[in-house]
Parts: structure tokens; C-alpha cells; sequence
């Protein structure tokens, strides 16, 4: 049995964030996720418009993961890598080498993101509403109650 470890926000939950936690199943049997807290992001300087509760929520409604635990502080991944029983360590691309210290306990993995989209440019586009695809926000709306959806059924 192979356990993968990824951490993120997911704010605004997006085809980039499904299509990650997908590639990210794919490493392994077990995919646990860790989701920022609202006080962890305050202390990265980051806001979410989602708060931590919901975002937990809907991660742990994509079928591909196993389990969602906090992400309190940076300090935390060595003694979750060991909890968990951690094989990979995996997380994006823009993470490169910040996380080999870890290789010690398990093998490393950073992936691509997904072109084009991300919470980042959503945020950037929803303050700008002049700048806003209409179309865009809608097929990511549709993703999302789609995802609620299946959620939905699960239960």
C-alpha cells in the first residue's frame, strides 16, 4: 500500500485542483491532503474567499481522496509524513526543492500545475470585472456543483 501527502489551500476549487488530486491518486492507494487553516494562510500573507471548514468539505468529497487532515504551520510535515505512513511527499511544481528535506522519510515528488487557471488568476478576475470570462466562471461553477453532486449521492 503506497500513501501519497499534499498540502494546499484550494481556494475557489477548480478544474486545476481536481486534475492535481487525480495525478496525485495516481502515485499512490491512499491520498491524504492537507488543507490550510484560515489561521495558517494569514500567517503565509494569503486570504481565502473560502473558508477552511467548506474547503476541507469539498476536498474531501473528490473521490481520489482518502483523507483531509489541517495544515496548521510548515513544521507539521515531518511528523505527518510519519503519522500517516507517508511513501510521497508530493506537491506543485511552483513547491521545487522546498520540501527535500523530507527525503529522509520518502521519495519527493513536484507535479505541474494545470495551464491556465488557477485561485490566484480567479481572485485577479473576479476584482476586475471588466477582465471577467463569463464563460469561464460558469464552466468552473458547473464543475463545482458537479462535484457537489456526486458528493450529494455519496452520502
Amino acid at each position: 500500500m503506497t500513501t501519497v501527502l499534499t498540502y494546499g489551500t484550494f481556494d475557489l476549487f477548480h478544474i486545476g485542483h481536481v486534475r492535481l488530486l487525480e495525478r496525485l491518486a495516481d502515485l499512490g492507494d491512499e491520498l491524504v491532503v492537507g488543507v490550510s487553516t484560515d489561521e495558517f494562510n494569514a500567517v503565509k500573507g494569503k486570504s481565502t474567499i473560502i473558508p477552511y471548514e467548506h474547503r476541507a468539505e469539498i476536498v474531501s468529497a473528490i473521490k481520489h481522496v482518502t483523507t483531509v487532515i489541517p495544515e496548521n504551520g510548515w513544521e507539521q510535515k515531518r511528523q505527518d509524513v510519519i503519522d500517516h505512513g507517508v511513501d510521497i511527499f508530493a506537491m506543485g511544481a511552483d513547491w521545487k526543492g522546498k520540501f527535500d528535506e523530507l527525503s529522509d522519510l520518502c521519495e519527493i515528488h513536484y507535479l505541474e500545475r494545470t495551464d491556465g487557471i488557477s485561485s490566484t488568476k480567479l481572485k485577479e478576475q473576479l476584482a476586475d470585472p471588466a477582465a471577467l470570462d463569463l464563460d469561464r466562471v460558469r464552466h468552473a461553477l458547473d464543475t463545482l456543483q458537479q462535484v457537489v453532486d456526486n458528493y450529494s449521492t455519496l452520502r
